[in-house]
């Protein structure tokens, strides 16, 4: 079964590319709003469903907090396959540091690995907005 995201779609979360800025347990200043720190956000979610769901072909997708999810579960096999040659701790810190200061294409950009998943910034300051979320969601992950 696949598991989808508890964060319901609400109006009043604000979306980049169709992309919900859903709150972020982080010390890391951004767009995304601060998450009380005794509750799930979108990062443990992803981490906590990344065994079951990286199974699934298919992913039907119920709320734009699922794409953020689906983004999530890939940037987290990413950061595995990264680490898979790591001996060392201090190697593998090294990796995923690395992995987190590389540039991030936004939706509509080359190499965006989802095209089609979320909808093309409208404005540069949307676009900028999508692409600090995914650095900010690069950060908590390394935390």
């Amino acid at each position: 079964m696949v598991y989808h995201s508890s964060f319901i779609d609400d109006d009043s979360i604000t979306k980049a590319c169709g992309c919900p800025l859903l709150p972020l347990k982080t010390h890391i200043k951004g767009p995304a709003p601060a998450s009380d720190p005794d509750k799930a956000d979108i990062v443990d979610e992803a981490i906590t469903f990344f065994r079951a769901n990286v199974f699934f072909k298919n992913f039907h997708v119920k709320s734009p907090a699922d794409k953020l999810l689906i983004y999530l579960t890939f940037y987290i096999n990413v950061a595995l396959k990264r680490l898979e040659g790591c001996r060392t701790l201090a190697v593998g810190t090294k990796a995923i540091i690395n992995l987190g200061l590389e540039k991030v294409p936004v939706p509509g950009e080359p190499g965006f690995p989802f095209p089609g998943l979320f909808t093309l910034p409208v404005s540069q300051e949307e676009a900028d907005k999508g692409g600090n979320k995914w650095k900010t969601a690069q950060l908590c992950i390394q935390s």
